[in-house]
């Protein structure tokens, strides 16, 4: 683990002139400020540095607005993307007593961790989300009182069958949905994905694979290796540094955006989990349904259950929506499932215990890590402390391509919420589970559902362009 005093060597080995200081807001961006080197003593990661808390969203009001930052030294590298020599360091929020501060979602992971950990019933949870993304070569958009606007580009897109920026058309473009996975030269992003990795790597984030996905113009993955509540976090915050700073180095921009283009693959973020008790996994079982122990049957149930509530947290865009749509491919189905990914919960085929593991489909990157990962082990220890058993509620198993189902067979399974609203009501109806272990605060769940509430009525009181092609000569 990485101490004070290693940090102040790695600072002066790169002749660091810059400290920048990261922290994570209550919707799940990164923010940060920057100091010369000379501020970088083992005082500051007990002292903290001071800031104006007022402007962070979700954090204080005016009259409340300083606050700390105390940098954690195990998350130090040197930004692969500044030109003078910057030293990173990922931070908690605090008062200025040095109090943890409520509303700072790593204080909330960490917070969950140590919850599990009391719990008795593991030491130990285990994350890996896959967060889809696109590559575009443009986008603008305008939201005024009388324009709205969006437009994003792709060389890939066969939208550009006639040509890019007046240059020859070159061909090899990709069909709608046929993203997965031709080579180059349709897959004209390979080099920039594989600079990305590699630049994940040399900061410690260890890939397993990249690749183009469905989505036709520029649509990605990058698999990075599962590991702890918070480090997962934390790394999942750097995968979206990296990738979104590689791409501009390129002239190009990434989005997490859950659906950015109609008609094409959405992107999610299905996320992975498992619990682990003295390095031994508890959610393996060779003789269970797919090879999964009754105490991770519960944790699904306990998922299941509060799956509404946990899609304000896992889905919390009014975009996420346009992704999560009956009867598009969608994992909206709330039921789990063996090797099925038309289910919300899917069951990797493995023999191996060590890979036994759950796999969580409503989720996107819109949301916040912290906040996500810690409602998901709650909303699964909840299901564990009550025994639910989840073929008992109507949730599975299913083994059959639920997309195919009937009209009437889909009525008997039930879905995630069709809209934000619905979720953040669903959550303000059902949120005591994420209040065991004081992990999250009823004052963050408050600021949270305003904050997303605002968000929404952002969205509802704004003409969309379609709706001038369906109602305009009415």
């Amino acid at each position: 683990m990485t101490t004070p005093e290693e940090v102040l060597k790695l600072a002066k080995e790169n002749d660091v002139k810059v400290v920048d200081f990261k922290f994570v807001d209550l919707p799940g961006t990164w923010q940060h400020f920057s100091a010369p080197a000379h501020v970088l003593t083992e005082e500051l990661f007990e002292d903290g540095v001071p800031f104006d808390g007022s402007s962070v969203r979700g954090f204080q009001t005016i009259d409340e607005s300083d606050m700390l930052v105390i940098p954690d030294a195990t998350t130090a590298f040197i930004d692969p993307f500044t030109s003078a020599p910057t030293l990173s360091l990922t931070c908690n929020i605090a008062h200025p007593t040095k109090q943890p501060y409520s509303r700072d979602p790593r204080y909330i992971a960490q917070k969950a961790e140590e919850f599990l950990r009391v719990s008795g019933v593991a030491d130990t949870a285990c994350f890996g989300p896959e967060a889809e993304f696109y590559i575009f070569d443009g986008v603008r958009y305008v939201s005024s009182d009388n324009i709205q606007y969006a437009e994003v580009d792709s060389i890939e897109a066969h939208w550009n069958s006639a040509g890019h920026d007046e240059k020859p058309n070159l061909g090899h473009l990709m069909n709608l949905k046929g993203g997965y996975f031709p080579v180059p030269p349709n897959d004209t992003y390979q080099d920039l994905r594989t600079e990305m990795v590699l630049t994940l790597e040399a900061l410690d984030i260890t890939v397993e694979a990249h690749h183009h996905e469905v989505g036709a113009p520029g649509q990605a993955e990058i698999d990075f290796r599962f590991g702890t509540l918070v480090n997962t976090a934390d790394n999942l915050m750097l995968f979206k540094y990296v990738t979104k700073n590689t791409a501009r180095k390129h002239g190009k921009t990434v989005t997490f955006m859950p659906k950015p283009v109609f008609g094409d693959n959405g992107s999610g973020m299905h996320t992975h989990q498992s619990l682990w008790k003295n390095e031994k996994p508890l959610f393996y079982d060779a003789d269970g349904y797919a090879g999964i122990s009754q105490l991770a049957r519960f944790y699904i149930g306990g998922i299941l259950t509060h799956a509404p509530a946990l899609l304000a947290i896992a889905a919390p865009s009014t975009n996420s929506y346009k992704r999560l749509v009956p009867g598009f491919e969608a994992p909206v189905n709330l039921v789990f499932s063996k090797g099925n990914r038309s289910a919300a919960v899917r069951l990797p085929l493995t023999d191996n215990p060590k890979a036994k593991r759950i796999e969580f489909r409503p989720p996107d990157p819109t949301a916040n890590p912290y906040l996500l990962f810690s409602a998901l082990l709650l909303a699964g220890l909840d299901g564990i402390r009550r025994e639910i058993e989840p073929s008992q509620y109507g949730f599975g198993p299913v083994d059959r391509d639920l997309y195919s189902l009937s009209a009437e067979e889909l009525r008997e399974i039930s879905s995630v919420p069709g809209s934000l609203d619905e979720s953040l009501k669903a959550l303000e109806n059902d949120h005591s589970f994420l209040l065991e272990g004081s992990v999250f605060t009823t004052d963050l769940l408050e600021k949270y559902i305003e904050h997303k509430r605002e968000q929404a009525d952002q969205v509802r009181l704004r003409p969309a362009p379609i709706e001038f092609s369906l109602y305009y000569d009415c």
